[in-house]
Parts: C-alpha cells; sequence; structure tokens
C-alpha cells in the first residue's frame, strides 16, 4: 500500500510533514513543522504494528497509549520533550501519533565517522565528559522506573545549543510494537506470550537480546559498549570474545587503569558483578584522578572503518582489520618511498624540468592537500546538509567505493601524518565528491530517504506495477538503465539489496515509479479502427527508457521494429503479466531491431525501450499485429 503521508501533507491542521526521517518496526518517523507554535520543528512517531485483526490493533493501540504515559512523564533537559498523541483518519485508514520536540545536532555515530575520515577518535577525556553528562539522565529515568534499552551511538545527539549529550529513541514504543507482534500475531491473541527482546547486538548484554530481561544495569553495560567504541572507532562486534562472550579491547587503545576498571564493571558478562545503579558509576567515575584529563587515546593502526546502522536497518561491506591484510605493512614500509618521491618532485618542478610522469603526478595530486584534509569535512557535511542525504549512509557508501578502488587500504586508518596519508584522504574526497554530483541527480525526496528504504518498498512496488499492468523485469530495465548510467562499474542483475549502492538503487526505482505513475515514461499504444500498423517515435537521454503498452489478443502474428541513432538502444518484449510465475521476456535487453512471432495470449504487451548511450537518442518504434487467418502483409 502507498504511504498517504507524504511531505507537504498538513496533518490535523496543525503539523506540516517536512521529510521522513526513519521507518523502524512501529512504524515511520517524520520531520514535521508545528503551525500553532511558530512553525517549529518538532518529531512525529506514526505507530503501525504488523498485526492483524481488531483486537490485536486494539491491544496495540492501548499498550502504545501506555507507552505514551510512560514518555510524557518524563521531564529532563536531555530528552526530547514529549507533546502529545493524537489520532487521525486519511483514506479511511486510523493513524496513531506521538509528538516530540526535535533535537538539532548531530548523532554520536555521525560525530565519531566525521572523526575516523581525519584520522582521529574520541579522547578519553572527551569519553569520560561523556559519561558523566549521561549518567544522571540514566539515574532520572531509572528512579522513575524507566529503562532506555537501546542505547547506542546512533540513539544520542550532541544537542547543537549547549553541547549535552540527548537520549533519543526510546526503546518502549519498539517493546510494545514488538510485544504485539509475538503476542497478538492472529486475532484474539492465538499466539502464546513470548520474550520481548530488543537491543542492538553487541550493545545489549546477553541476557537482553536472548531472555528479554532487562534491568538498570542494561542501561549501564550499554552506555559501556557505546564509550568503547567512541574510543576505539570499532563496533562491538569487533571487540568481543566470541568464545565466552566478554569484551576484550585493551589491546586496542591505552587509557587509564582507573576509567578502564569501571568500563569492564559496567561491562560485566554477569549482571551480579556490574554496577546496579547509575549513581554507583558516577560517584567512582568524580574520583578518577584528574590526570587522565590530560591522557589521549592512541588510535591503533589497523582502525577499521565500520558502518553505522542507518534507520533502514542496512548492513555495510565488511572490511577487513589490518592485521591480517599483507598488504598493510608493505604499504607502511613504503611510506617514506613516497616522501622521497613528492621531495624529489617538487625539486625537479622548482627547476623547471618536470618529467611526464612526475609532472602528471603533480598535477593531479598537488593542489593544495593542506587545505583540501583540513576543509573537506566541514565543506562536505554543508554539502550533504543542503543535499539533505544523511551523513550516516553516505560514509559507509563512500567506504564501499573507495575499499574497492583500493583493496590495500582496508582496515588502515586515513590520517593526515604524512604525505601519502594526506594523498589518500584526497582520493576519498574526491570519490566522496563524485558520489555527491551523482546523488544530486536524484529528486529531493528521494535523496532524503537514503539509508531508510527496506524491503517494505519492493513490496509496495509491486501492487503498484500490478495496477499499471507493468512487470517488474520491465520495471528493473528501466530503474537498471539509469543506475548504470550513474555507476557504470555495476554490472547487471546484481542482489544489491542490503548494501549502501543497494539504497540509491532503490532511490532511483522510487524516482522511476513516479515518471510510471506520472505517464512520463510510460504509453499506452492503441491501433486506429481497422489499422493494424502503430509508430511511435521519441528521443532518450542517456540512461533514459520508456514503456510502451498495448493490448494483442492470443495468437496474432506480431512484428516488432526499432530503428535509432545509435546502436546503444536496447529493446525488451514481455507478454501479458502471470501472476502465478514470472513472465520470461519474449525478448530482453537486445541490440537487435527486430522481432516477429505469435501472441501466446490475450493482455497487455509490454514493449521496453532504453538507452545505454551518453548521448540523447532519436529512435522509432514499429508495431504490427495482425490475426493469423490473415497472412498476407
Amino acid at each position: 500500500m502507498n504511504n498517504p503521508i507524504y511531505p507537504g501533507l498538513i496533518l490535523t491542521d496543525r503539523y506540516k510533514i517536512i521529510k521522513q526521517l526513519g521507518h523502524g518496526g512501529f512504524g515511520r518517523t517524520y520531520l514535521a513543522e508545528d503551525n500553532h507554535r511558530f512553525q517549529e520543528l518538532c518529531v512525529l512517531k506514526e505507530f503501525a504494528p504488523q498485526v492483524h485483526g481488531s483486537y490485536a490493533l486494539q491491544k496495540s493501540q492501548e499498550l502504545f497509549e501506555r507507552e505514551a504515559g510512560v514518555l510524557y512523564k518524563l521531564r529532563h533537559p536531555q530528552i526530547p520533550g514529549f507533546r502529545e498523541m493524537f489520532r487521525y483518519k486519511l483514506d479511511g485508514e486510523g493513524y496513531l501519533f506521538l509528538v516530540q520536540d526535535y533535537i538539532k545536532g548531530k548523532t554520536y555515530r555521525a560525530l565519531l565517522e566525521n572523526r575516523k575520515l581525519q584520522g582521529k577518535l574520541f579522547r578519553e577525556a572527551e569519553v569520560k565528559k561523556f559519561l558523566l553528562q549521561l549518567l544522571p539522565v540514566l539515574e532520572y529515568i531509572h528512579n522513575l522506573g524507566v529503562i532506555h534499552r537501546d542505547i547506542s551511538p546512533d540513539n544520542i545527539i550532541l544537542q547543537s545549543s549547549d553541547k549535552l549529550p540527548v537520549l533519543i529513541d526510546f526503546g518502549g514504543v519498539k517493546q510494545t510494537a514488538t510485544k504485539v507482534a509475538s503476542e497478538y500475531a492472529h486475532k484474539g491473541g492465538g499466539l502464546l506470550p513470548q520474550a520481548t527482546k530488543l537491543g542492538k547486538v553487541g550493545y545489549a548484554p546477553d541476557e537482553q537480546m536472548r531472555l528479554g530481561v532487562i534491568n538498570n544495569d542494561s542501561d549501564l553495560y550499554a552506555l559501556a559498549a557505546t564509550a568503547l567504541v567512541l574510543l576505539t572507532g570499532k563496533e562491538p562486534s569487533f571487540l568481543i570474545d566470541a568464545h565466552n562472550l566478554t569484551f576484550n579491547w585493551r589491546k586496542e587503545i591505552s587509557i587509564s587503569e582507573n576509567l578502564g576498571n569501571i568500563l569492564d564493571r559496567m561491562l560485566a558478562f554477569k549482571p551480579s558483578a556490574r554496577f546496579k545503579n547509575a549513581r554507583q558509576v558516577i560517584e567512582v567515575l568524580e574520583n578518577v584522578p584528574s590526570s587522565i584529563d590530560l591522557a589521549t587515546t592512541q588510535a591503533p593502526p589497523d582502525i577499521v572503518s565500520t558502518p553505522p546502522v542507518s534507520a533502514g536497518k542496512l548492513s555495510n561491506v565488511t572490511t577487513i582489520s589490518a592485521s591480517q591484510n599483507p598488504v598493510t605493512t608493505d604499504v607502511t614500509q613504503k611510506s617514506s618511498i613516497w616522501s622521497t618521491i613528492l621531495l624529489v618532485s617538487v625539486t625537479i618542478l622548482s627547476m623547471g624540468g618536470i618529467g611526464w610522469i612526475v609532472g602528471n603526478f603533480w598535477l593531479e595530486y598537488a593542489p593544495n592537500q593542506d587545505t583540501v584534509v583540513n576543509e573537506k569535512p566541514e565543506k562536505l557535511s554543508d554539502r550533504l546538509q543542503q543535499l539533505g542525504i544523511d551523513e550516516s549512509f553516505f560514509f559507509p557508501l563512500v567506504d564501499e567505493f573507495f575499499y574497492t578502488q583500493y583493496p590495500q587500504k582496508r582496515g588502515q586508518t586515513l590520517s593526515n601524518k604524512t604525505p601519502e596519508d594526506k594523498l589518500w584522504q584526497w582520493r576519498w574526497y574526491a570519490i566522496a565528491d563524485k558520489l555527491a554530483d551523482k546523488l544530486e541527480t536524484l529528486t529531493p525526496d528521494t535523496r532524503r530517504r537514503l539509508g531508510n528504504y527496506s524491503k517494505d518498498d519492493i513490496y509496495r512496488w509491486r501492487s503498484q506495477l500490478n495496477r499499471l499492468n507493468i512487470s517488474s523485469a520491465a520495471f528493473n530495465d528501466l530503474t537498471d538503465a539509469q543506475f548504470i548510467n550513474l555507476f557504470s562499474e555495476q554490472t547487471r542483475g546484481r542482489n544489491l539489496i542490503g548494501l549502501p549502492i543497494g539504497q540509491v538503487w532503490q532511490a532511483i526505482a522510487t524516482d522511476t515509479m513516479k515518471d510510471l505513475q506520472s505517464r512520463k515514461s510510460l504509453e499506452e499504444v492503441n491501433f486506429a479502427r481497422g489499422s493494424f500498423r502503430k509508430i511511435v517515435k521519441g528521443t532518450l537521454q542517456p540512461g533514459e527508457g520508456k514503456i510502451y503498452l498495448a493490448w494483442l489478443q492470443a495468437e496474432q502474428i506480431l512484428r516488432v521494429k526499432l530503428e535509432a541513432n545509435s546502436s546503444e538502444v536496447l529493446l525488451s518484449i514481455y507478454p501479458p503479466r502471470n501472476y502465478r510465475r514470472r513472465s520470461r521476456g519474449l525478448i530482453e535487453d537486445s541490440p537487435e531491431n527486430q522481432w516477429r512471432g505469435e501472441t501466446k495470449r490475450s493482455g497487455y504487451y509490454q514493449f521496453v525501450v532504453v538507452s545505454n548511450s551518453d548521448k540523447p537518442v532519436e529512435y522509432s518504434l514499429e508495431l504490427f499485429a495482425r490475426n493469423r487467418i490473415n497472412r498476407r502483409y
């Protein structure tokens, strides 16, 4: 079902939808303007659990309202304020929304990724301050009987106004959706209740993930795991011993023994060995000697660039530790050689006798690299903000392209300590700039959703294609043409769902669907009375395609002829959609410009024309269809 909530829609004559922020198991989250509060920004959380039957829906709403009451009593400057809950009916469907304050700032996930791009991590003094700023928030909610359940760098925002960490996305609402899905999946609650399990792997303790058991120390465990991620730059999965499920992080960084012992106790495998409450941690942490404020985290040489978890929960390409990559040592040994080459290049240039190899190398990489490295993060962030692209999606996408192009750099830190390091950073930013240029060709709405696409979108497209009498194969032809035009290094037919680049394919597919629904790239061919021949003409831009639909009877002779001023125009012909199995194309992505055969069944035949040319292409498509009894033509 197509989502009827779109940017510009005003709910209850008050909340104007700006954009969708995320999509989770309980529903969607939107950024909106509150017209009753001078267009102040706020966040709307839609509650739409995947349940069946009126009983299950009623029960889920009761649980949701109870959870809303819990959020309402939380009044703390480092927790988004709860404004109201309201119901809204749209297109015959009832919706339930929570309204919360909008927190302006960046998540600690985005902050960490920005630092890693500069070869930096969070310092020990910063992490100690971070803990002391958040522990009182946990003490506050725990005293009210509330447990967050889902603490991670993604759910903590550094607020721009006061530079304090703000705790967002309390797990209670998500727990409600999970509880409903497990206990009331069938009308009347036909399934037996199961333990409600919520949390991120590595951040949540074992008893929470396996049994759904949560206590105050569950949040302390997740907070300590978050602190280690900020210190090491690595996800918990790289820090946990798989044999005994305990954290083994000390080989990664060097910090003070006192802080290390505190983190270890917060992360103890047995709940009985952990601190019991946030106050205990605060008291011990405040007594840590202030000398640790001078200590800095020693970043190991094999930082693995791990992807931030987007709202769509899509994983990035797994990177390899440098200790497992024999190329790393070789590259390090060559560092001095690169420095020498750069020095010799400068000398030769000053003498006016630059050679072809050195000259081309210098012209490609020399333009004020210090400025590029030091200013690029800010410029790139500003551009992404203007484009509406989430950094937590974009950076892993750049990593995917960077490590594919330079596999020898997997697992290495891109710092700016040496000329060679600056050169690699420059290459990373060059790839980032090119990707931003390509993503800029997408429509603003689809760009803003990057990182939030899921398989639900694919299912929704199928129902929309059914109404248009178009097969998934024809739809994919149009999407692939535009996708390959932007990313020529990609191959057709590869399963991209679950990868950052797959998000781009789905964004292009979203725009493709809009073009089909608006009839920009879809046209129905009707034969005039008494005529058996029809010619349609058009012009295709690079990567563009068009679908022509023609209703034909079974057992007709069909002849198709395509003429174009380029050999890079491909033709596909698909029979009427078969609802039981995938209909095979009569021809698919064929450079042949003619086809002749007999129709097997009645229905809408799809004629797809796409261009792989880098220039506009003019074409004409001739269709000839006639009953078998009239053989002479």
